[in-house]
This record gives C-alpha cells, structure tokens and sequence, in this order.
C-alpha cells in the first residue's frame, strides 16, 4: 500500500509526486503516455520551440527535430528526478474503483491512503459535421506533423490557436483565424486583443471575429457565416482549436466524486466529496495552465505531509509568446470596475524605451491597475518584449498587495524593458494623484 497514488504525470502529478516522495511518502504515479503530460510533450514547450525557430525560409525538417530535442531532454530530466525521488512510475492507464483504490488497464490492482487526480484535459472537437475528413486536425495533430502548409485555416483565436498561427504565418504560411467571439483572446484584456489582432494582420493572417461556423466539408473546408454574409473557404489543413475538455471521462469504475460539465469539484484543500480523493489542475477548471497544475500539485503534496502550503495558487499569470509577448495578472480596468472596486490605470508606451528600440522597435505597452484608495497594486497588462519574464516582478507585487509607493522605490537597470514598469508606475501615481 502507498501513501498517495498520483493518476496523471503532467505538470501537476510530476511536482505533487516529487513534493511528497521528498517529504517522506511512498508513492505510485500512473501516466499512460509520456512523463510530462500535454505541457511537455504535445503543448507549451513544442509551441515554444517552434515559435523560437519559425521564419522566412526555416528548414522546418530541422524545426521538428530541435523540438524533438528539446522535449526529450526535458522529459528525461524529469524522469531523472522521478527516479531519484523513489516515485514508482506505472506506464498505463489507471481508473479509480474506490475511496483508496485503482486499477491499470492490465488489470492490476493498487491501493493508496490518498488518491490525487491530475489526468490535465485533451483539445475539444466541436459538434460539427466534417470533424473527421482527412486534413482535420487538433493541436495535437499538428504538432506531430511539422511541415509547410501553403493554407492554414484555423477554428478558434485563443491562445493555442493564435500561437500556431504565428508559428506558420512567420515562416510564410497563408492563415486564416476563425473565432466565435467578438475578439481574439477574449479571456485576456481588450487592448492585449487589439494589438495582438494588429499584429497578426500585419503579418498577413486573416481573421474572422464573430463568425459561425456550419461545417467542415471535403477538401478540407470551413463553411462560415460572417457579419451576416456565407463563405467557405479551402485549406490545406484545418486545425480545430476549441478549448480542451477535462480528461476525467471513463475515470471512475465506481461511484464518481461530484463533477460539474467533466471538473471535479473540490474544496479549498483540493479535496473532492470523497474526502480521500484530491484533485488539480485541468481536472478542475479555472485556467488551463502547466503552472497553475504545478502550484496546485505541490500545494496537495504539502498538505499530506501536514504543512502549509509553501506556494500560492493565485493569482495566476497568463502569457502568449508571439511578438511582442503579451502577459496579465490579477485584474483588468474593466473587471475591477466591473466588481465595483474603485480603481484607476497607469501606462507606459514603450516607443521610447531604449531596449525596445534595439530589439525591432515593435508596439508595445505597460499597463498597471491600482485601487484607488489604497494604492494597492490590482493587475497588469503587458504587450512588449520579455513580457512573460516582466509579468513574474508584477505577479509578486499582487500577490504580497503591493503599492504604487512601492513599486516604485527600486532602481531598475537601464537600458531594459523593465524601465518601463517604473513609467507605468509614474504614470499610475500621476492618476491617483488626479482622483485624490
């Protein structure tokens, strides 16, 4: 019997099992595919690598095997920790049968004191007909084919779909984006969205907001409607990219803990209805994010060993790694005022900053969110070079309720992109300052 039986060895499972296993537990951590999970090994870091690689002209032969490089390297080095931490890694499928027990699929039974739910999700397909015509693909599938497309139609502008559009559109590719909604990226801020929108178009990728989508029809082809006018329109290869959907079907051989639309419900200490079952990560909603699973995974493994929590599990930065980078944390204007929290904005337009300029000179900006009372720091928005490296100084002022006074006081380097959070800032004082 172990302390804690882990199904799913994704981001979340791999840093719950190491946290624990480090602390003293014995535990089983079942992955039917590749260590790592969808971040790994069919996600983040592939997208990553391509978004660094991707061009005019690249060879995108030695594309596919640099990611492949990358990611190997990576899932070894953590199967390395895994191995040293003593966790027993099961290479199958496990369901639960009980409050303490699993199964594989070779029929083999496990017991556990504790059972962790970390199974991440897998990419949505719509209730559409033609989902299933040749040339019909998800990320998944496109990741697994890197090669170059004349046409790249893809349905859905967050942000998977907008990262492999950048990917293939920088290397020439003809791309059209697809999106229900009113704008791309809808869950982040409306001025990210603006510039993002700006910049695809300028590097040539067609987008339709606010369409419908009828069908897929053999060629491939997307049949739409758009501001009330029917197109259809041929690719090479249509990429679906919904959303995901939380890999929790076909989980439970026994009674299920409640789930809401496929999530596991779960309390403050992660724990479902059935109070021997945890869960993390995709399996439960809220962002869909390798670094949220992991927060969230080593938070339960804390929690076992009878600690508090060393890490937070919010707020949660969201990034997209096009060019410029766009970055958030905490709350927008909008959702600030929206909650009826009084609040003001301080922005900092970096065509003057001087790393910028060296880098290409591209639109960017810096914008800060400030309670107007208190001063406190509420969120920011970044549209700029090294946003996803800027966003972490600005996560940990929300998290520890930071000022503007405070911000304010450290002397950041010249010349850089982080000069500019001390301008936003400025300009944010200027704005209490107006309100007082």
């Amino acid at each position: 019997m172990h302390d804690l039986l882990i199904i799913g060895g994704g981001p979340g499972g791999c840093a719950a099992a190491l946290r624990a296993a480090k602390g003293g537990l014995s535990v089983a951590l079942f992955e039917a595919r590749q260590v790592g999970g969808t971040c790994l090994n069919r996600g983040c870091i592939p997208t990553k690598a391509l978004l660094h690689g991707a061009g005019p002209g690249c060879d995108w032969s030695a594309l596919a095997a640099e990611k492949e490089t990358v990611v190997a390297a990576l899932r070894s080095g953590m199967e390395k920790q895994l191995k040293a931490a003593k966790v027993e890694v099961v290479p199958a499928q496990a369901v639960i049968t009980g409050p303490h027990t699993v199964r594989t699929s070779d029929g083999v039974p496990w017991e556990g004191t504790s059972l962790l739910v970390a199974v991440g999700s897998y990419p949505a397909l719509l209730p559409l007909p033609g989902m299933d015509l040749p040339g019909v693909v998800t990320s998944d599938g496109l990741l697994e084919d890197i090669r170059p497309r004349d046409r790249l139609l893809i349905i859905g502008g967050g942000v998977i779909g907008v990262e492999l559009a950048w990917v293939w559109a920088s290397a020439g590719c003809r791309v059209t984006i697809v999106e229900a909604l009113d704008r791309l990226i809808a869950n982040l801020d409306r001025e990210l969205s603006q510039s993002l929108t700006m910049e695809l178009k300028r590097l040539g990728v067609t987008v339709y907001t606010g369409a419908s989508v009828a069908e897929i029809v053999p060629g491939p082809a997307v049949r739409f409607t758009h501001k009330e006018t029917e197109q259809v329109l041929a690719a090479d290869t249509v990429l679906v990219a919904a959303g995901r959907r939380p890999a929790t079907a076909n989980l439970f051989a026994c009674e299920a803990p409640v789930l809401t639309h496929g999530f596991l419900k779960v309390d403050q200490l992660f724990r479902t209805s059935i109070p021997s079952i945890y869960a993390i990560g995709d399996a439960i909603g809220g962002a869909m994010l390798a670094h949220k699973a992991e927060a969230e995974g080593e938070a339960v493994a804390d929690l076992l060993l009878g600690m508090v929590p060393r890490r937070g599990i919010s707020p949660i930065p969201s990034c997209v790694y096009t060019q410029p980078e766009l970055a958030q944390v905490g709350l927008t204007l909008d959702e600030a005022r929206a909650q009826g929290i009084p609040a003001v904005s301080g922005k900092c337009v970096l065509g003057g900053n001087g790393r910028t300029l060296i880098e290409g000179g591209k639109r960017g900006f810096v914008k800060l969110v400030f309670h107007r009372d208190s001063h406190t720091l509420l969120g920011a928005q970044l549209c700029c070079y090294r946003a996803s490296d800027l966003i972490s100084e600005l996560t940990l002022a929300v998290t520890l309720g930071l000022t503007a006074e405070h911000l304010l006081r450290p002397v950041r380097p010249h010349p850089t992109f982080a000069e500019a959070l001390t301008q936003a800032v400025e300009a944010g004082l200027e704005a209490l300052e107006k309100q007082a």
